[in-house]
This record gives C-alpha cells, structure tokens and sequence, in this order.
C-alpha cells in the first residue's frame, strides 16, 4: 500500500514539476535552481529536451546515493525517471496552454517556482525526489541544521547565477522569483510539524 500511495506521489509531484517547467518558465526562458535550471540552461542554448538533459546530469547524485542510501537511491531514481518523462511529454502542449497562462513575466517566474517547488516538497515529504542536487539537499538537511529549501535555496542561487551570465540579466532577475517561490513552497512542504516535537 506504501508503494502505490509513493508512486501517486511521484506521478502528481512529476505534473507539478512538468507543469511549471513547460507552462510557465519556458515561454520567458526563465531558469529554476538544480538539476532543472541546468537542464533549461542547455534547453535555451543548444535545443535540447530538458528531461533527457535531467537524466544525464543526475547521474553523479544518483552514483553517491548508492553508496550512501540505497534504498533512497531506488526511490530516487523513479522519481527522477518519471518527472524526466513528464516533462518532455508536457513540453508539446505549451503551446496550447500559454495563451491561457500568460500572466506576465513575473507572475509565471513566480507561480513555475511555486509549483516545481511544490512538487519537490511533497516527494521530498514522502522520502523520495527526482535527483540532482534536490537528492543532495536531501542528504545535507539530514547533517546541518537547514530545512531542505533553504539549502535548495542556495544552489539554486548559484545556478542561475551562472545561467545569466550565460543567457541575459532579465533572465537572472525572473529567476531570483522562481527560486525564491520554490524555496518557500519546498520548505512549507517539508516543514516538521510541532506536534511531532512535543
């Protein structure tokens, strides 16, 4: 019963990450942080699907967490499979729901971050990620006092540093949004409840 509420977990949290991803960071080539950001990077620069970029870049994460943790590998390594896919499959329908979703620049940086971050949280929550530096986060908040988003939070910061070098500096200043908007709906997500500290 675990497994299959898991994999409900992994399959919504995937269309949260695909949605935000296709739907509102792409048509204003807006950056997220992690395994993402670097994904849309190449996305931006060179055409490439982001998913298959995904699975390329959190191959060393996933190499670590299987020395380290092999049972979050596994859990891991679905979560990262199926978003990778999402997404790419999502990817064609933008351009049927960007009329309806073009809110702006800076509502869309926004609300991608809002939901990607969403999506991390709750597979995060339920012992399980898509990888890259959000399953290295993982590992972190489980040695330094830092909830997950805080420490997504600032590698994020750097990625999208690097991003608007490489991009412009709109995209740099769209992508402080999404970050921040991701940091604060992963680390609702993840936040410990009082109750359990009584």
């Amino acid at each position: 019963m675990q497994s299959i509420i898991k994999y409900f977990i992994i399959i919504i949290g995937s269309i949260l990450i695909a949605a935000g991803t296709n739907f509102f960071l792409v048509p204003y080539k807006v950056l997220d942080g992690g395994v993402i950001g670097i994904a849309l990077i190449t996305n931006y620069l060179f055409d490439l699907h982001i998913g298959f970029v995904i699975i390329l870049c959190s191959i060393p994460m996933f190499m670590a967490a299987w020395l380290l943790n092999r049972a979050i590998f596994y859990n891991s390594l679905t979560g990262m499979l199926i978003s990778s896919f999402v997404i790419d499959l999502l990817s064609p329908l933008q351009p049927i729901f960007h009329p309806y979703l073009d809110w702006g620049s800076i509502p869309s940086a926004s609300a991608g971050g809002f939901l990607i971050g969403t999506g991390l949280g709750i597979m995060l929550r339920f012992e399980t990620s898509t990888g890259g530096t959000d399953l290295l986060a993982h590992f972190l908040a489980r040695r330094i006092p830092l909830n997950v988003g805080v420490i997504i939070l600032l590698m994020d910061a750097i990625i999208i540093g690097i991003g608007g070098l490489l991009l412009s500096g709109s995209t740099f200043v769209l992508s402080i949004f999404t970050i921040i908007s991701g940091g604060i709906a992963t680390g609702l997500c993840t936040m410990k409840r009082w109750s359990r500290k009584k």
